[in-house]
C-alpha cells in the first residue's frame, strides 16, 4: 500500500453509447469521455486537471467521484479499492470524498436554508450528537467561509453568485472530508470574485490539511492554485508535472500551443501561436488506436498515426505522452 498517494486512477475509461434512432439496433458507437488516464494525487496537495472544453476533465472527476460508473479501470482511495463498490459500501466513503460543483446557482436547494444547506451532509452521516453541536458546527463554518451568521435562516435566492459558492464550499467542509473535488468553482463567477474565492480555497486547504483536486479550463487560476497539474486532450492526459515547470517548460507540442494561446498584454490572443489549437476537441464516437493529437502535431510520424503514446517520465517528475519529444527543440 502506497501511503505516498490519497487517490490512484489506473487505466480509466469511461464510455457513454451513441444511440441511433432505430429502436432495436444494437449500439455499435461509443464517446470515449476519458479513454485511459492513469493518475497518482497526493496527500495535502492542490492537483489541477486542466483542458478545453469537451476535453473529458469533468466526466473524469464526476468518474472519481463514483458519481458515474467507470466503464473499465482501477479507483484506489485512501489505499482501498472502490472500483467496485456498491452505493451502499460506497456510503463511508463518500464523506471523504466531496465535491464543490460549478454552478452555485443550480447546486443549492431554493427550498432550503443555508443553515440546512450546510448541515444536509451532516445530518445524513449523523456527525454530531445534539442540536447544539450541529449549530456551532454550522456557524463554524460559515465564519470559515466568509458568511456572516446572520444569514443562518436566508434562502439562496437572497445570495449574490459569491456567497453562494461559499454556502457550496461550507457544505462540502461540513463532514471533515480528505479530499474535495472542485469542478470549475469560479467560472460562473465574476471575475471580481474569482480570486476572492480562490484565496479561500488555499487558505482551507493548509487549515484543514485538505487534498483539492482542482478542474478548470482557466490556465490562469490553474497557475496560481495547483501545485502538480495534468494536461487532458481528448480523454487522455497528455502531461503531467510540477506546475512550475509546466509553464516554464511544456514538453507536448499540445500543451505549448495551449500555453502560447494566453492572452498577454500588447498581444492580441492566438497571434503569436503555431497555429494547433482547434475549436473542437476531435471526435471520439469511433475506435482509434493511434495519438489523439495525430492530425495537428508538427512532431508526427507514421507511427503516431496507429500506435498510442504512453505517459512517461522524461524528466524527473515529468510526463508526457509524446513519440518525439526529443525533437521539440526545432517546434519551439
Amino acid at each position: 500500500m502506497n501511503r505516498e498517494y490519497i487517490y490512484e486512477v489506473e487505466g480509466l475509461k469511461k464510455y457513454f453509447p451513441i444511440k441511433t434512432k432505430k429502436l432495436f439496433e444494437k449500439v455499435k458507437k461509443f464517446n470515449r469521455a476519458v479513454d485511459g488516464v492513469d493518475l497518482r494525487i497526493k496527500y495535502n496537495e492542490i492537483f489541477g486537471i486542466v483542458g478545453e472544453s469537451g476535453c473529458g476533465k469533468t466526466t473524469l472527476a464526476r468518474t472519481m467521484l463514483k458519481l458515474m460508473e467507470p466503464t473499465e479501470g482501477k479507483l484506489i482511495f485512501d489505499g482501498q479499492d472502490i472500483t467496485a463498490l456498491t452505493a451502499k459500501k460506497m456510503r463511508p466513503y463518500r464523506r471523504n470524498i466531496q465535491i464543490i460543483f460549478q454552478d452555485p446557482y443550480a447546486s443549492l436547494n431554493p427550498r432550503m436554508t443555508i443553515s440546512k444547506i450546510i448541515a444536509e451532509p451532516m445530518d445524513t452521516m449523523k456527525t454530531y450528537s445534539n442540536e447544539r453541536e450541529r449549530l456551532g458546527r454550522i456557524i463554524e463554518l460559515m465564519e470559515d467561509c466568509g458568511i456572516n451568521k446572520a444569514f443562518l435562516n436566508r434562502y439562496p435566492h437572497e445570495l449574490s453568485g459569491g456567497q453562494r459558492q461559499r454556502i457550496g464550499i461550507a457544505r462540502a467542509l461540513s463532514v471533515a472530508p480528505k479530499l474535495i473535488v472542485c469542478d470549475e468553482p469560479v467560472s460562473a463567477l465574476d471575475v471580481s470574485i474569482q480570486s476572492q474565492i480562490i484565496n479561500l480555497l488555499t487558505e482551507l486547504q493548509h487549515k484543514h490539511d485538505l487534498t483539492l483536486v482542482f478542474v478548470s479550463h482557466d490556465l490562469g487560476v490553474v497557475k496560481y492554485i495547483t501545485n502538480r497539474v495534468a494536461v487532458m486532450y481528448a480523454g487522455r492526459i497528455i502531461e503531467m508535472t510540477e506546475t512550475s515547470k509546466l509553464f516554464a517548460s511544456p514538453m507536448h507540442p499540445y500543451t505549448q500551443d495551449l500555453l502560447s494561446a494566453i492572452p498577454e498584454i500588447g498581444k492580441t490572443k492566438f497571434s503569436d501561436t503555431n497555429g494547433i489549437i482547434e475549436e473542437n476537441v476531435p471526435s471520439r464516437d469511433t475506435a482509434f488506436s493511434g495519438c489523439s493529437f495525430y492530425a495537428h502535431c508538427p512532431l508526427a510520424t507514421g507511427r503516431c498515426n496507429y500506435e498510442s503514446p504512453q505517459l512517461k517520465e522524461l524528466a524527473p517528475g515529468h510526463y508526457a505522452a509524446c513519440f518525439n519529444i526529443e525533437k521539440r527543440r526545432y517546434y519551439q
